[in-house]
């Protein structure tokens, strides 16, 4: 695998702070776009991103040339949002009232706020779960590695979240 993305890594594993801000400048919006569907709040995205980031650099000897960036990108991330739900958990839960609307177009889907409504109403487990596979476009296999397990758990969950959310929409009755 000869990417962008491997090269940057190969500069940063020997200490090119150009090619990390090359990595950063390429992958900074996608990151806040996934922080935020995940957290729900702008300023705990753009702390989940900073840490995704720092520790992107930090651990830049351990990313394996060998296998894909993006998951290993989005494990961190994920990471990292789980971590800050632990520290939330202790701690009163700020929600803002912003929208995600500024990041998809009205035409891919038009009932946005509906939406956005329903996945306020999923757990952390689910909405990060449904942010992977359809904003970010990870394989069950790829959100496998990131999540750290196995494919038939992912396909479960996704599968879960999936019918919680149509309940939710008005779609099916759901069943816990």
């Amino acid at each position: 695998m000869k990417t962008k993305e491997h090269k940057w890594m190969r500069k940063i594993q020997r200490g090119n702070r150009r090619a990390f801000k090359q990595l950063f400048d390429r992958y900074s919006d996608y990151a806040h776009r996934t922080a935020y569907a995940i957290t729900k709040n702008q300023h705990d995205a753009a702390d989940v991103v900073q840490e995704t980031f720092i520790k992107v650099y930090r651990y830049a000897h351990t990313f394996d040339q060998n296998k894909s960036f993006r998951p290993w990108f989005y494990r961190i991330l994920v990471n990292e949002a789980k971590r800050l739900f632990q520290k939330l958990s202790k701690d009163p839960i700020q929600v803002e009232t912003d929208k995600l609307e500024h990041y998809y177009s009205p035409e891919i889907l038009p009932d946005f706020e509906y939406l956005d409504q329903a996945m306020d109403q999923l757990n952390d487990h689910e909405r990060v779960i449904l942010v992977l596979k359809y904003v970010q476009l990870f394989t069950e296999k790829e959100i496998a590695d990131i999540l750290e397990l196995k494919v038939n758990t992912v396909k479960s969950r996704l599968y879960r979240a999936r019918q919680k959310l149509k309940s939710i929409m008005g779609g099916i009755d759901h069943v816990e």
